[in-house]
């Protein structure tokens, strides 16, 4: 049986896709082991999508590793967590080098422990001048933080004199997130079966399409991913307009 990738359009690839990767925790208990075990072999997945991502040319990966809410929960599990993020980077810099990925992190890290930004901070210097895929960390982040901490910058520079009211657009309100640098995401995909977005990129993904899957994030390979791609060129996007006018065809009179 031939892949998936196989019937992908190379050329209508999303440039930016974005991943809740949900369910390491269901899917240790399904094991029989604790929450930590999942989110452990979810690191094979992460390494595994962005292998694919890379592959396929795909130009923004972004995957949403830790949210503001995640520090919630039990303290053995985000002592865990840190301690496999930081794990992680550092055994993964030098093969994000090699395939030549640029590491990005939008989110509130100063809430992470010293030794998790420092270690950070380090992956982030080795990988600066990279020029492949644009690899996005979500970490310490929410949605509502960012707009908030946006609104708050605007406001300053309205005070000092920098920017005035009647400027201020939705390209303003972009350059304010955490986010600018980087285009909209074209396609969401969450794991694990949940129908929402969780705090996630809540103004970029006004006109992402999303794909929701059963599939535990651990569980998650890259034959899943092109399945969700497939998804997406299926689709017709519109961003308003008819189907009439996104095909340049006249609109019939009726």
């Amino acid at each position: 049986m031939s892949s998936l990738r196989d019937k992908l359009d190379m050329e209508r690839l999303p440039q930016h896709i974005a991943i809740i990767m949900d369910g390491n925790g269901r899917w240790a208990k399904e094991q029989g082991q604790d929450r930590l075990y999942g989110h452990f072999h979810g690191v094979e997945s992460v390494r595994t999508i962005v292998e694919g991502c890379a592959e396929l040319g795909v130009k923004y990966l972004t995957l949403y590793a830790f949210s503001t809410e995640n520090w919630d929960r039990p303290i053995e599990e985000v002592t865990g967590l840190m301690e496999l993020l930081v794990d992680t980077i550092r055994k993964e810099t030098a093969t994000l080098h090699k395939n030549n990925i640029k590491l990005h992190v939008i989110g509130d890290t100063n809430m992470l422990p010293e030794y998790a930004r420092n270690e950070l901070q380090a992956s982030l210097d080795d990988l600066k001048d990279n020029t492949g895929l644009n690899l996005v960390m979500a970490l310490s982040y929410s949605s509502r933080w960012e707009i908030v901490n946006a609104i708050k910058n605007i406001a300053a520079d309205v005070k000092a004199g920098k920017l005035e009211p009647f400027e201020i657009d939705q390209d303003t309100i972009k350059d304010y997130l955490t986010t600018r640098e980087f285009p909209d995401p074209e396609l969401m995909i969450r794991t694990s079966g949940e129908y929402r977005i969780s705090n996630f990129l809540l103004y970029q993904l006004a006109y992402a399409e999303l794909y929701f899957t059963n599939v535990r994030w651990p569980d998650f390979r890259k034959e899943n991913l092109y399945e969700a791609i497939l998804d997406f060129q299926g689709r017709e996007r519109r961003f308003g307009k008819t189907g009439e006018q996104v095909n340049n065809e006249p609109l019939k009179q009726s």
